[in-house]
């Protein structure tokens, strides 16, 4: 964590400028079963090529590699590789023991990345984000459309996996937490709570970002809330941001930002996709075209934090960066006094 520099001060001075998608620039790599595995789990029984989280512990240079392309475009704020980083999704390749390693070293990569790019320029300080991604199951919605009061997971289960992500990172040394690409509201409010715990255990304070997706042109997250009763459930937090990622590309999130920004006392944040993919699941949408979708964010006064998610490259990032140079920052009249509060 970086002392004496508030990114809470700073958000209302610019618009600050999140990275872009970890998994685009993890493919560009062409990685092989062997890098997954490295030397800590060359024996493991499972197959563990696609599981990118566990990169921190068997590829750490390609991780810091791509933080450092981010930064160079001119991010504020990098994000740990660490989407996946529950014992709930990494059940799935039967590596729930290694969570807290995958999150505390996912957490120093990224930190020791930012740290360099603050020495060179520390009136530029960047920034180092936590992500906490949904998990691979639903706590208000049944898997099964013959039996809907089944539930995979519980509210209790959820809380000690994201409990065990957070104290890793937090101990990695990031600066902020994000709880994002969130479709459940009910598991976004067990990884609240557990943020909550934690840093009540660890004595810390650090801001939170809460990062909604919109699934459908109707406004609805995917456990079928709107953008408003959404900010309603969540914003008892007292977070940073709310704001929107994923999903349909920057033009359709526009009018769900609009609703954020009215309904929400606090900073709004934002970081699309590059369009939506094509048949082949790749994302065409070049960086000039995803940035003239975003000016249009900037000229109304919608965002605070600006970058990207799914497809989204460096070279988007310094689209985006370029441009927000030329903006300010939105703030309500009161915005001060709940920022300090």
């Amino acid at each position: 964590m970086q002392a004496n520099i508030d990114i809470k001060e700073i958000i209302k001075e610019k618009i600050l400028v999140l990275d872009g998608a970890m998994g685009t620039m993890i493919q560009t790599y062409n990685l092989e079963e062997k890098d997954f595995r490295g030397e800590r789990f060359k024996d493991h029984h499972m197959p563990l090529q696609g599981n990118n989280d566990i990169l921190a512990l068997t590829r750490p240079d390609v991780l810091k590699a791509i933080h450092i392309s981010y930064l160079e475009a001119g991010a504020d704020i990098i994000e740990t590789n660490t989407f996946g980083g529950t014992f709930i999704a990494q059940e799935d390749y039967d590596l729930a023991h290694a969570v807290f390693d995958i999150n505390f070293e996912s957490a120093k990569i990224a930190r020791e990345a930012a740290n360099e790019f603050t020495a060179k320029n520390p009136e530029k300080p960047r920034f180092v984000c936590g992500s906490m991604g949904p998990t691979t199951k639903l706590s208000s919605m049944s898997p099964d459309v013959n039996d809907p009061g089944f539930r995979s997971t519980s509210f209790e289960e959820l809380v000690q996996a994201f409990k065990e992500q957070v104290t890793g990172l937090i101990k990695g040394g990031v600066d902020l937490l994000m709880v994002e690409t969130i479709t459940d509201t009910l598991n976004a409010k067990a990884a609240l709570f557990a943020i909550e715990t934690v840093q009540s255990e660890l004595s810390t304070d650090l801001p939170v970002m809460i990062s909604g997706t919109i699934t459908d042109a109707s406004g609805r997250t995917l456990s079928g809330q709107n953008t408003e009763a959404f900010i309603v459930s969540v914003q008892h937090s007292q977070p940073l941001t709310i704001g929107l990622n994923c999903a349909m590309g920057a033009s359709g999130l526009r009018p769900y930002l609009s609703i954020i920004r009215n309904k929400f006392d606090g900073f709004v944040h934002a970081h699309p996709n590059a369009g939506l993919p094509n048949e082949m699941g790749d994302y065409d949408e070049t960086p000039e075209e995803t940035a003239a979708q975003i000016k249009v964010f900037l000229e109304e006064g919608l965002v605070n934090i600006i970058g990207g998610c799914c497809g989204t490259t460096p070279a988007h990032i310094k689209a985006i960066a370029d441009l927000a140079e030329n903006y300010q920052p939105y703030r309500k009249k009161d915005q001060d006094i709940l920022v300090n509060a």
